[in-house]
């Protein structure tokens, strides 16, 4: 998402707008994957490419676009539902509508696992939601040595209304993972990876009012920004994220047979 140039920052309307057209747009993608309501398509790239394209797109029935909204927002929350991520936390906010994380996840074993730092920013337009982010850099949370530090290119969701108190969630992501992985790696993202990542915020979706209600139920700083208590960040403490700078780390070796059998579940 950097525009060319090597200066952050934040998006814009025209950032949104293009990662909405993405979102919505069939051209140029290949469909990998179209059961039980969810699909997935990828784009671009070669099958032996690691840094693909993706997008998974889900119908939600039951579950109104604010909902979802609020689930991928709630970093308490999502501990709950979330079982491939390791730790997640805010650094700090930049504007009402953006701020600075950190995300680690869990890889399939024998695949070491990965961590970002992101910028984040989200829009409320009508009935529909977006939240997008890229990777930085900021000083305070460099690469640690027990995790290969990974590179969003671009990754969000849309969250269109569909209906009364239904919708469709978008989640598109170009991510560089740092290392050489194997085929089959690739091919396990779009064909039980995601699928699975997008029924369980579907599931998160249908659970959270009722465990919203018995954890600080007003407390939501990304609908109402006075809230939020993180401290401020600079746009000039942040630089863009190479993946050229980072580890590289060659898994093409690594065999599928070695998955551990928990990863095995779809």
């Amino acid at each position: 998402m950097s525009r060319g140039g090597e200066m952050v920052y934040i998006p814009d309307d025209s950032d949104f707008s293009s990662f909405r057209d993405q979102c919505e747009s069939l051209e140029g993608w290949h469909c990998r994957y179209n059961k039980a309501g969810v699909t997935v398509w990828s784009q671009g790239q070669e099958e032996s490419c690691t840094v693909q394209k993706i997008k998974t797109r889900i119908s939600c029935k039951d579950v109104p676009a604010e909902t979802l909204y609020d689930v991928l927002h709630d970093t308490r929350y999502r501990k709950k539902w979330d079982s491939n991520m390791i730790e997640t936390y805010d650094i700090g906010r930049l504007t009402v509508n953006a701020d600075v994380g950190y995300y680690s996840w869990k890889c399939p074993s024998p695949l070491k696992n990965r961590d970002f730092v992101t910028l984040r920013s989200w829009l409320p337009l009508g009935n529909d939601y977006m939240i997008i982010n890229y990777s930085v850099k900021h000083p305070k949370y460099p690469p640690r040595k027990d995790f290969v530090r990974a590179v969003s290119l671009q990754t969000g969701y849309l969250i269109k209304a569909n209906g009364d108190g239904a919708c469709i969630l978008y989640y598109l992501t170009q991510v560089d993972p740092r290392g050489s992985l194997p085929k089959w790696v690739v091919n396990r993202v779009s064909q039980f990876v995601a699928p699975k990542a997008m029924k369980k915020i579907y599931k998160a979706g249908l659970k959270y009012p009722e465990w919203k209600r018995r954890h600080d139920p007003e407390y939501k700083p990304w609908v109402y920004p006075e809230q939020n208590t993180l401290p401020s960040v600079s746009l000039a403490e942040l630089s863009l994220q190479h993946a050229d700078s980072l580890e590289n780390i060659d898994e093409t070796g690594l065999s599928e047979e070695h998955l551990s059998t928990s990863d095995h579940e779809a």
